[in-house]
């Protein structure tokens, strides 16, 4: 009876190791491919017109929100091995670059198929919708982090690079911002993209906060 007891109290400890031995065979290229999946297959779709009646908007819509479950998926990197043990933090650099592409395709759906490049009807459109100057800013902060999320870029950088990378808490508050100001009623979604989000948010603040009392102490 008392090893029967200690093999099912084993249970739980053993299932992080379980996933890190998995984790560990796999390779981040398969993130990268699995990832971009369902932009492809939302291109068919749009291709075949099967995106409603209005495509293109589709297209953007899907894409964005595509790119607010890859900016989830990065920042739960970091709780997931404090939390539980999961250590997937081989992946995080996969899920980050993910949440940038999708945000790059949100924005060229936006400024090719949408807009025709036309550069007169896309700056009436930043006068009149400002959700665009937010996903704008958005966007231009991911440009930053994908452009030095190389190793080569962190050495080179040292202590400037964690700083920089500080941009991502940023994205996280103006996505869904810019989800909830360029929808007009009020859908569940970006209450879920919100909610996530500050969840993750508060708890690398919390950490933060004990962090520097402990250090205080």
């Amino acid at each position: 009876m008392a090893e029967a007891a200690s093999a099912a109290a084993s249970r739980p400890a053993d299932f992080p190791r379980r996933v890190n031995r998995l984790a560990a065979r796999i390779s981040p290229w398969w993130i990268y491919g699995l990832g971009l999946i369902p932009a492809g297959w939302y291109f068919y779709l749009g291709a075949v017109n099967d995106l409603g009646a209005n495509p293109i908007q589709t297209f953007e819509h899907l894409l964005g929100e595509w790119a607010l479950r890859f900016l989830v998926a990065t920042l739960c990197v970091t709780p997931l091995r404090e939390l539980t043990r999961i250590n997937l933090f081989r992946f995080r650099r996969a899920l980050g670059l993910l949440t940038f592409w999708y945000v790059l395709f949100h924005f060229l759906t936006y400024f090719i198929l949408d807009r025709g490049m036309n550069l007169p009807v896309i700056v009436v459109d930043i006068a009149k919708r400002p959700y665009i100057i937010v996903g704008m800013v958005a966007f231009l902060c991911l440009v930053a982090l994908a452009a030095t999320s190389s190793n080569r870029a962190i050495r080179a950088m040292g202590r400037l690079w964690g700083w920089l990378h500080r941009l991502v808490y940023l994205v996280a508050i103006l996505g869904p911002v810019h989800f909830f100001m360029s929808v007009k009623s009020w859908p569940p979604r970006p209450f879920v993209y919100a909610g996530l989000l500050a969840l993750l948010l508060g708890y690398r603040l919390v950490r933060s906060i004990r962090d520097q009392r402990r250090a205080s102490a």
